[in-house]
C-alpha cells in the first residue's frame, strides 16, 4: 500500500480472543481519531479471525461506518471470520454479544499466509472446515476422511507448505468449498434470522466452553467439541443414530481436534455454567434454548427447546470427569 503511494497507519493489537475487547476497540478509535481518518479512508483487516473481527467492528463504528478489508492469515479466518460481515467483540457476559453486520469492501486471501502458522493453528481451523461439511457439503467429509488427507492435514507444517503441492492443493480446495457453503447461507439471511443459524453448528456448546475457559481454548477446537456435543443430542432425541455420532467422533479425532472437555469442576457444576451461557446465546428466544443440530448428516435443522434432562445427558457424554 505504502509503495503504491498510500498514507498508511500500523496498528497492532493482541493475540487472538485478548484483542476483541472494548479496551482494544475504544485504543482503535483513539488511534483513528489521531489520524484524521474520515469517511473516505479504509481499514485492513490483517491476521486472524480475530483480527478481522474487530477491525470490521471498528469500521462499522468509526462515523457510523467506513470501508474494510480483510486479509485474512489463519485457516480459521479464511474460512470462516473474515467473510460473512459478522464483526464483534467479547464481554464479560458472553462471546460476540456486541457487534454488528457488516459486510467488508473484499477479502484477500492469500494462501502462502498458512506458511506462518503453528500445527495447532492450522489445526483449529479445521473445525469450521469439518462444520461445513456437517451442515452442507459432504463432498468436504469425504475429502476430510481420506486417511492420507488426514495425515497431511493433522501433520501440518508450515515450513513445508511451499514445496508441498498436494498439501497446498488440499487446503485450497478445502477453503474454497468452505467459503461456498458460507456464502450460501449468509446470501439469503445476512442478519441470521433463520438460514443462517445452521453455520452455528457446534456454537451453543461451543462459545459456552470459550467463555468459561477465558479464551484459552481456541475457537475452532471448542466449536468440535460443540458439534459432538450436538451430534449426542440429535441421536438422544431420534435424529441421528449411533454411527453418526460415531463418525463426528472419529472424524475429528483424525484431524487432531478434541471431541471432550473437562474444567475444574465437576459435571453437575459445569453443567449449570454451561447452562447460563447458553441462555445468553444469540440464537437463544427469550428464555428459550435453541440449538442447530442434524436430521441426517449435511441436513441442519434448528431444535427449540428441546428436554433439559437430554441437554444434561449429551454433555455429560462430552464432558471428561477429572
Amino acid at each position: 500500500l505504502r509503495q503504491s503511494g498510500y498514507e498508511v497507519f500500523d496498528m497492532l493489537i493482541p493475540d487472538a480472543e485478548a484483542g476483541k475487547t472494548i479496551k482494544v476497540a475504544s485504543g482503535l478509535w483513539a488511534n483513528l481519531a489521531e489520524a484524521g481518518f474520515t469517511r473516505s479512508d479504509a481499514i485492513v483487516g490483517l491476521g486472524g479471525g480475530a483480527a478481522t473481527d474487530v477491525a470490521g467492528f471498528v469500521a462499522a463504528t468509526w462515523m457510523r461506518g467506513i470501508r474494510y478489508v480483510n486479509c485474512p492469515t489463519s485457516l480459521l479466518a479464511m474460512v470462516d471470520a473474515s467473510t460473512g460481515g459478522k464483526t464483534g467483540i467479547n464481554t464479560d457476559a458472553g462471546k460476540n454479544l456486541v457487534g454488528s453486520f457488516y459486510t467488508p469492501a473484499g477479502v484477500l486471501a492469500d494462501t502462502s499466509t498458512l506458511a506462518t502458522l503453528p500445527n495447532d493453528i492450522l489445526i483449529e481451523g479445521l473445525g469450521e472446515v469439518a462444520k461445513s461439511g456437517f451442515i452442507r457439503d459432504g463432498e468436504i467429509l469425504k475429502i476430510l476422511s481420506d486417511a492420507n488427507n488426514a495425515k497431511l492435514l493433522r501433520e501440518f507444517n508450515g515450513d513445508d507448505l511451499e514445496n508441498n503441492n498436494e498439501l497446498h492443493e488440499l487446503l485450497v480446495e478445502l477453503i474454497e468449498r468452505t467459503v461456498k457453503v458460507k456464502v450460501y447461507h449468509v446470501s439469503s439471511d445476512l442478519k441470521e434470522q433463520g438460514l443462517r443459524e445452521f453455520l452455528n453448528y457446534g456454537h451453543t456448546l461451543g462459545h459456552a466452553i470459550e467463555q468459561i475457559e477465558h479464551f484459552r481454548w481456541r475457537h475452532g477446537n471448542a466449536v468440535a467439541v460443540g458439534m459432538v456435543f450436538a451430534a449426542e443430542l440429535a441421536q438422544i432425541l431420534g435424529y441421528l443414530d449411533a454411527g453418526d455420532v460415531a463418525y463426528h467422533r472419529s472424524l475429528l479425532d483424525s484431524l487432531g481436534l478434541p471431541t471432550s472437555w473437562q474444567c475444574a469442576k465437576d459435571a453437575d457444576a459445569a453443567f449449570e455454567c454451561v447452562l447460563n451461557l447458553m441462555h445468553r446465546d444469540k440464537k437463544a428466544r427469550g428464555n428459550m434454548l435453541r440449538f442447530v443440530i442434524l436430521d441426517g448428516i449435511s441436513n441442519p435443522i434448528h431444535l427449540d427447546n428441546p428436554p433439559i434432562e437430554a441437554v444434561k445427558e449429551a454433555f455429560e457424554r462430552v464432558y471428561k470427569q477429572n
